[in-house]
C-alpha cells in the first residue's frame, strides 16, 4: 500500500484518485481557514510555485475539528485560498484526519508517520512528505514553516 492506493474528493466536488500524482513528490497538509497556522498558505503556495515543474504537488485537506477552525463550506474555503493567499495548489473537499470518521488516506499517512508524542495529528497544518512511489518519507509539525521544506523536498525531487 501506498498514497496512490487512495482517492479524495476535491474542493470541487470531484473523486480523484492520488494514483494520478505517481511519480511525483507530494505534500499532504491538513489546513484551517480561521488557524494562527493559516499565513502557512502563502508559503505552501511559494514552494508550490518553486517546485511545481520540478514535480512536486501540494495537497491541502482542510479539517473543522481543531477548534472549529474551519467551519466554511468547501466553495467558501476555496475562495478564502484563492482570495488571500492565491492559492493554487490542489485542494479537495473538508475531512476529519482524526477519530472513527478520519479519512482513509490520513488513517494510513498516521500509521506510516507516527508523531512525537503520539501517533494522532494534533493540530492544523501537519504536513507529511511523500516521495515518488507514493511512500511516507516525513512528518512535519504545525510550526514547521513552509519555507523550512526546501531541504527535505529537493532531496526527494
Amino acid at each position: 500500500m501506498n498514497v496512490y492506493d487512495y482517492s479524495a474528493k476535491t474542493i470541487l466536488g470531484e473523486e480523484k484518485s492520488l494514483g494520478d500524482y505517481e511519480g511525483k513528490v507530494l505534500l499532504i497538509v491538513n489546513t484551517a481557514s480561521e488557524c494562527g497556522f493559516t499565513p502557512q498558505l502563502e508559503g505552501l503556495q511559494k514552494l508550490y510555485e518553486t517546485y511545481k515543474d520540478q514535480g512536486l504537488e501540494i495537497l491541502g485537506f482542510p479539517c473543522n475539528q481543531f477548534g472549529k477552525q474551519d467551519p466554511g463550506s468547501d466553495d467558501d474555503i476555496s475562495h478564502f485560498c484563492e482570495r488571500n493567499y492565491g492559492v493554487s495548489f490542489q485542494m479537495f473537499s473538508k475531512v476529519d484526519v482524526k477519530g472513527d470518521n478520519a479519512h482513509p488516506l490520513f488513517v494510513y499517512l498516521i500509521k506510516e508517520a507516527k508523531g512525537m508524542l503520539t501517533k494522532e495529528i494534533k493540530w492544523n497544518f501537519t504536513k507529511f512528505l511523500i516521495n515518488k512511489e507514493g511512500e511516507v518519507i516525513d512528518r512535519f509539525a504545525p510550526q514547521t514553516k513552509p519555507e523550512n521544506l526546501k531541504n527535505a523536498i529537493e532531496k526527494q525531487l
